[in-house]
């Protein structure tokens, strides 16, 4: 008897294919049979005028910044309930693992930023493989597979020095990168945009690149541009697949315009176009420069480079303040930064340099980093997400130029004065116009066409502040917005885009389709009804038209109720430790 029939569905099996009308069987966390045959079942579900589909795999998250908590299940509860099943943790060079003694201090100011997590009170664990030990152990909402974090491993060896690495610091990264590897990464992530990512060279992660192709690891990169010089960064990154001869995944890709002098007018001109995109949205295509840069990823992969890239469904983006500040600023990390803030001779320099650095390629200049997003976006482009005390909460949601406007100064004196007061810890949504306008969003139309472009969330859930939409309906809103409403593709490629595209890049074996022998990661949804329903000043309600979510064959959602226990997920980890 099986222990699950899904009768009478619309099977979209994550393959591309056809959708088609047939029964799925499981038993155990197994799929063992989709077809027209009937069978008894201890569970038997009338999925009649449903979708049937694999379960949403998320290639870049950060839920693992979440996955170790003792509440993990509560935070990433808003994941499951849209349908996703399985994410690729550890990215944008950053996760809980390796951490080493050397440079504890630069290790807990970087990691700080993100997750508030104090390294003596919370982590138990050194190595990545401690730590997969520890949430295996402690068990899994949603499956997981985790990439080795470039920027940890940097830190590790060199700490905040604001330099390249020697070949002999190299060499150190390259054996602990192994050591990832061997204990179950399944490739390496970098965040080249960021510090210390930043301050590496192509020549680093060429080196790093030669050890995962032992390993038939990838390489993922949140790029060291996303602006004038995308080009060049994209090509770095085909570049190192190419020579290593391995797998290459472009994280989030996005574009922001350098507008040069002219900025503050475009900048005016852009706000008003999206204000006005509520009744009337002017047919400018402005998707042409993130075509060009996926037809550049196509012809490195007709020259043989398997590369990829995910983008997200949305034109606000999220990281932490300081990021917005120029790399020689955050030397030294938390407490040194702080005192810069405090000196207003400092904060003229960093003024300085934001309003007037060039943002030239390879960008590991002082002022030559790309993440100049008050530069290329206007002082108004930071939206507060979350800050660590009570004091400031009501800023949560607020831009920065109304927050300076209330407090009588700057922009940038207002940002560095909320730096202060919240000891560091305040991250920040960046937009063009309005958050989710549809004037800018048709800069993104392109990605979400393209047939070698992955959907991800880029997920930050830490049960504090203001979470962005994909956080809590980034599936359903694409296949609301773009498959049902827009049409720009159809119902079977847009599943495949979240689904069997990514098992098949990530290698995720039996993950990602709807067949005889994958595992019963499976959603079932009304195409007719399925939306997100957040938005960005009320972002923490769940989607509708999703009826069921099954992890392993576990029903985790059922028409509504979320039923978490016993924990499903699973972590599939890379490498000598990987297991059936």
């Amino acid at each position: 008897m099986l222990d699950l029939l899904l009768h009478g569905g619309t099977v979209v099996d994550g393959t591309g294919a056809k959708g088609f009308r047939a029964n799925v069987g499981v038993e155990g966390d197994r799929v063992v049979f989709v077809g027209a045959e009937d069978a008894p079942a201890k569970e038997r579900r009338d999925v009649t005028g449903r979708i049937v589909c694999p379960g949403f795999i998320d290639p870049h998250s950060h839920a693992d910044l979440s996955v170790f908590r003792e509440n993990h299940a509560s935070l990433l509860e808003p994941l499951v309930r849209q349908g996703i099943t399985t994410f690729i943790g550890g990215n944008c060079g950053m996760a809980m693992a390796p951490i080493q003694e050397k440079h504890r201090d630069a290790i807990e100011a970087y990691v700080k930023v993100f997750t508030q997590v104090d390294l003596d009170r919370d982590i138990s664990w050194k190595s990545m493989g401690e730590f997969f030990d520890f949430i295996e152990n402690q068990g899994l909402l949603l499956n997981a597979a985790i990439l080795a974090p470039h920027g940890l491993l940097r830190l590790n060896e060199i700490g905040l020095e604001m330099r390249l690495a020697t070949d002999e610091e190299m060499e150190n990264m390259a054996r602990a990168l192994e050591t990832a590897l061997d204990e179950g990464a399944i490739g390496l992530s970098t965040g080249l945009q960021y510090v210390p990512g930043s301050q590496s060279d192509t020549r680093e992660l060429l080196h790093l690149g030669r050890v995962l192709r032992k390993h038939d690891a990838i390489f993922t990169s949140h790029l060291r541009s996303y602006s004038s010089t995308l080009d060049k960064a994209i090509a770095e990154v085909a570049g190192v697949g190419e020579q290593c001869g391995i797998r290459a995944q472009i994280s989030h890709l996005f574009w922001v315009p350098d507008l040069g002098w002219a900025a503050p007018l475009l900048q005016s001109i852009t706000r008003l176009l999206a204000r006005l995109s509520k009744w009337w949205n002017v047919p400018i295509p402005l998707d042409r420069p993130m075509q060009e840069r996926l037809d550049q990823m196509m012809a490195a992969r007709a020259r043989g480079v398997d590369i990829r890239v995910d983008c997200m469904p949305t034109t606000t983006g999220f990281t932490h303040a300081l990021a917005f500040f120029p790399p020689w600023a955050l030397e030294g990390g938390g407490e040194a930064v702080l005192n810069r803030l405090k000196d207003p001779e400092e904060r003229r320099r960093i003024r300085h340099s934001i309003e007037h650095g060039k943002m030239t390629w390879p960008h590991t200049g002082p002022d030559a980093w790309t993440l100049n997003l008050f530069r290329l976006m206007g002082w108004g482009c930071a939206h507060i997400m979350s800050v660590a005390t009570e004091r400031n909460q009501r800023l949560v949601g607020m831009n920065l130029v109304q927050i300076a406007r209330e407090r009588g100064v700057h922009p940038f004196d207002a940002i560095c004065d909320l730096l202060l007061e919240e000891e560091g810890h305040v991250l920040v949504f960046e937009s063009m116009a309005e958050p989710g306008d549809a004037f800018t969003e048709r800069s993104i139309y392109a990605g979400i066409k393209h047939p070698e472009a992955m959907v991800s969330t880029d997920a930050i859930l830490m049960g504090e502040g203001k979470p962005s939409t994909l956080f809590y309906g980034c599936h359903p809103h694409f296949i609301a917005r773009y498959v049902r409403e827009m049409r720009l593709l159809p119902m079977e490629a847009a599943i495949r885009k979240m689904t069997g595209l990514v098992a098949e890049h990530f290698r995720l074996k039996n993950r990602g389709v709807v067949r005889e022998g994958a595992f019963a990661d499976l959603v079932v949804f009304d195409p007719d009804t399925i939306a997100s329903r957040a938005t960005f000043y009320d972002p923490c309600q769940y989607p509708e038209g999703i009826d069921y979510v099954f992890i392993n064959g576990r029903c985790v959602v059922d028409r509504g109720a979320f039923q978490p226990e016993p924990l499903p997920g699973r972590l599939m980890r890379g490498g000598a430790s990987a297991s059936s």
